[in-house]
């Protein structure tokens, strides 16, 4: 088949969206289909510009490239997922959350806009119409599922996929560190990890990798740091590379995973892959999928007090933190998850 995957893409800004995307069309490759990635250009302020983007995406023709019909299409992201197909699936990353779960939290700038409940009602009705012109509609979590059942009355079925180069990560001897990889940004929480280490009675120290989506980002952590007199027990890596990543991961203690409702988030996984213990929080969303408190991981209550009292946990077990990293990769291995199983749903 011919299968083009639609989805969104905020220029000059790469992540686990993107990943998903490129992972996707090299399995359907790799399976025998013709697969290409349509990333359209996302820009969320003022507001009312997703209006114009949703229209644009529903006037999109993808029915057929070059003369050649297009047999199918993968809707992944708001609102690419929007374009119109007679043979079309969604895998849902997530929605405009904006919209839904994050329109009373103060991290939300839509609210506070003219016409932010004008366009939040407009996005909330056009996913409830036109979701269900897909022949099916699965999501990348059951924690996506949910959103979709309770705001929009929809049923899905989670289809999980593996994380970039799942058969290179690794474990090597555990170092005094634990490593936070992700963007930052407030929904991922990394504050909350530097108010924990203000808490924490043993020396913890974190490593933090990845990049903020705005400029004063990491500025402004660093000045919280400073502020919280922890700065020296911490360290900005900045955008690293995936073999710099795995390496982190591999010689850590533990991972720190405390993000505010994830969708599905590759850290957990990567983590477990690389026999860590993972460190999230009782309100993360997609983690708690696979972390089991006391068994694959620890899973803290989403206060300064809660998070230093599981990293104090673990810097003063090192045996517990092996035992819960070992449990971890075999979790994973027993969850099966594969390219494999995914082609085969989406391209049926």
């Amino acid at each position: 088949m011919r299968v083009l995957i639609a989805t969104v893409k905020v220029p000059f800004v790469w992540g686990g969206a993107e990943v998903h995307a490129a992972g996707l069309r090299d399995a359907l490759s790799a399976a025998g289909h013709e697969a290409e990635v349509v990333a359209v250009p996302f820009k969320w302020y003022p507001p009312e510009r997703i209006l114009d983007l949703m229209l644009a995406c529903r006037l999109l023709d993808v029915t057929a490239s070059c003369g050649a019909a297009v047999d199918r299409v993968i809707g992944l992201k708001f609102p690419a997922y929007f374009v119109r197909h007679p043979n079309k699936v969604h895998w849902v990353l997530h929605q405009h959350r904006p919209a839904y779960d994050l329109w009373d939290s103060p991290l939300n700038e839509m609210r506070d806009s003219p016409g932010g409940a004008r366009v939040r009602n407009a996005i909330r009705e056009a996913d409830r119409r036109l979701l269900p012109e897909a022949r099916a509609i699965y999501t990348n979590a059951a924690n996506v599922s949910k959103r979709l059942k309770k705001y929009n009355g929809l049923d899905s079925t989670p289809l999980y996929h593996p994380p970039q180069h799942a058969d290179k990560f690794y474990r090597a001897p555990a170092e005094d560190f634990f490593f936070f990889p992700s963007r930052l940004e407030g929904l991922k929480r990394q504050a909350l990890v530097l108010r924990a280490l203000a808490h924490t009675r043993q020396p913890v120290r974190v490593r933090f990798a990845g990049a903020g989506l705005r400029p004063d980002s990491l500025r402004e952590l660093e000045a919280e740091a400073g502020r919280l007199g922890v700065r020296r027990r911490v360290e900005w890596l900045g955008q690293v590379s995936e073999e710099d990543k795995r390496r982190e991961y591999a010689r850590c203690l533990g991972v720190i995973f405390p993000p505010l409702d994830e969708d599905y988030g590759y850290v957990t996984l990567e983590a477990m892959l690389s026999s860590k213990a993972v460190v999230t929080c009782a309100d993360s969303g997609g983690p708690l999928e696979f972390v089991v408190d006391g068994r694959t991981g620890l899973v803290a209550e989403p206060t300064a007090e809660g998070l230093a009292a599981a990293l104090d946990r673990l810097w003063g077990d090192r045996g517990l933190a092996r035992s819960l990293g070992e449990a971890g990769r075999a979790h994973y291995e027993a969850l099966g998850i594969s390219w494999q199983r995914v082609v085969e749903r989406l391209a049926a």
